[in-house]
């Protein structure tokens, strides 16, 4: 997983995608999760919106995520937000400090834009995943697997299960994450190269117009004949609605019957999902 935390370390809290609304007592119900785990949360001035759904500028929100790179009191960094509006801090990062850093960073949804963002930039792999899943129904199970994988006891925040839907068997460096909001980032310098890469791809809203439109777009950046395979992960929205076609049948039409495909139902936006490091090889067989 990368480094490994003690009991007491200091996690740095940013919003980088939409503020976080004036919800009573949510902050304070984080911070009371974190410190159960126990890790000591320290807030970025940038979390709750303002005038709009911004908690602060775009350099105000990424000098805040480099704040908690440079201080070394700091020994990882949770983004607790989601939305549409991370990839605006991306020019305001110093990607040298993040290269020269042994920090994770963990986030989900719109974060996807960073975390691929600093993978493309320094090589370095980061979390996917919403620390904010302590607070939800399947809580008490999150801060166990937390806890656990986080200061060394096992891996299972990063173990989930999988079924193959084409193919047996696929491995490579994943990348990707909310299908959305990663193709914020093809034609920029952020968007990585996907040459031999196992590409994840998840959402939350959408039906099958949007994932049509998503797929036909990475179709058309060539991405289908250069990645090894592809995990889905969940599609809440879609799988809710018990829409048809769904997801793989549409994702289909694009691959063709050799690329590996394979789904799991634990990686997304359920309150119950794992994580995955998003930057790091990565094997997947059938079982």
């Amino acid at each position: 997983m990368g480094i490994k935390l003690n009991p007491g370390d200091k996690a740095g809290i940013v919003c980088c995608s939409n503020g976080w609304k004036r919800e009573k007592n949510k902050q304070i119900r984080l911070q009371e999760a974190l410190l159960k785990i126990p890790l000591t949360p320290v807030f970025s001035p940038y979390i709750m919106e303002r005038d709009s759904v911004e908690s602060g500028s775009p350099m105000e929100r990424g000098q805040a995520l480099m704040d908690f790179y440079r201080d070394d009191s700091i020994r990882s960094i949770f983004d607790i937000s989601g939305g549409d509006i991370a990839n605006g801090i991306l020019p305001y990062l110093d990607y040298d400090v993040i290269a020269g850093s042994d920090k994770l960073f963990w986030g989900y949804s719109d974060l996807t834009t960073v975390i691929n963002a600093i993978y493309t930039k320094t090589g370095k792999a980061s979390v996917l995943y919403q620390i904010c899943n302590l607070l939800y129904e399947h809580g008490e199970e999150q801060q166990k697997h937390v806890r656990d994988t986080i200061f060394g006891n096992g891996e299972a925040l990063f173990t989930f299960p999988y079924e193959f839907l084409q193919g047996q068997g696929m491995e490579g460096v994943v990348v990707g994450g909310n299908v959305r909001c990663f193709l914020k980032l093809a034609g920029t310098f952020y968007f990585p190269d996907l040459q031999d890469k196992i590409l994840l791809l998840e959402s939350l809203g959408g039906t099958a117009a949007q994932m049509l439109t998503y797929f036909s777009q990475l179709q058309h950046l060539g991405v289908f004949e250069r990645v090894r395979g592809i995990l889905l992960g969940t599609f809440t929205q879609m799988e809710q609605e018990l829409c048809r076609p769904d997801v793989w049948t549409l994702l289909q039409r694009f691959i063709g019957t050799t690329l590996p495909v394979a789904k799991t139902a634990y990686i997304g936006h359920g309150p119950d999902s794992r994580a995955i490091m998003v930057g790091e090889y990565r094997r997947f067989e059938q079982k």
